[in-house]
């Protein structure tokens, strides 16, 4: 939708700059642009090494360890029916860290990852949308599914092409509602309370801004009411285990 959205866009522009006589402006813009997004890029990536570098740092000298036992109790309170010990919060809370912390970069594979077990935990819940995800792991066994239908023994008719089962997997994915739990972290995720907004310090100050870092009190206010609404939010929709 978005590789369809930008081609109507530039189709639109060449084509204003056609009809009004302004095409060479429409050319020289198109040129200065990709030039800033080059500097832009370098220097995004001066801020991301260093700043990756730092959560490096953090996760080997244990940092991250004691952050993630310090909110297991806030996660508790937000995610009340994950099992303890389940390998999505500890997901959930590295990109929760990563989150607060600025590191937009540090928490997409985190997030995903979460979202990933989320869905394995429906499966192992028994709900019928996410059975599917046991499927093609490895070595292409139906798992959960024939464990239901005590079927596991008959590995040699459930061999699939890793291509086919990634296919089957995709195409089931598209009918599935999302789970509370998913829900919820996704609009935490969104909400994302941030001490140090790195990537609006990083922009503001390559296009110059006198004090890139002013933003940051602001920064904090805001995301801080956006999480607690959004909290707020979650755990009045989420009363009684009803759908979000």
């Amino acid at each position: 939708m978005l590789n369809l959205i930008w081609a109507v866009m530039i189709v639109l522009a060449v084509l204003f700059g056609a009809c009004t006589g302004r095409l060479d402006q429409v050319t020289n813009a198109a040129l200065d642009s990709a030039g800033e997004a080059i500097s832009l890029c370098i220097t995004m990536a001066g801020v991301v090494a260093l700043w990756m570098g730092l959560m490096e740092i953090a996760q080997r000298a244990g940092l991250i360890g004691k952050l993630t036992r310090g909110i297991a109790p806030f996660l508790r309170f937000l995610f009340p029916r994950i099992p303890k010990g389940h390998p999505a919060e500890g997901y959930i809370a590295t990109n929760i860290i990563a989150n607060v912390l600025g590191l937009g970069w540090a928490c997409t594979p985190a997030g995903l990852k979460a979202m990933e077990e989320l869905a394995r935990l429906e499966a192992q819940r028994g709900n019928p949308e996410y059975l599917e995800m046991e499927k093609g792991s490895g070595d292409g066994t139906l798992k959960n599914k024939d464990i239901r239908h005590g079927t596991a023994g008959q590995a040699g008719g459930h061999k699939k092409a890793a291509g086919e089962g990634f296919g089957q997997q995709e195409s089931a994915g598209r009918g599935r509602r999302a789970s509370n739990e998913m829900c919820i972290f996704l609009i935490l995720n969104i909400s994302s309370l941030q001490l140090i907004p790195v990537n609006m310090i990083a922009y503001r100050s390559q296009y110059g801004s006198a004090n890139p870092a002013v933003i940051i009190v602001p920064a904090i206010v805001a995301t801080l009411v956006s999480t607690l609404v959004a909290i707020v939010y979650c755990k009045i929709k989420d009363r009684g285990g009803k759908a979000i």
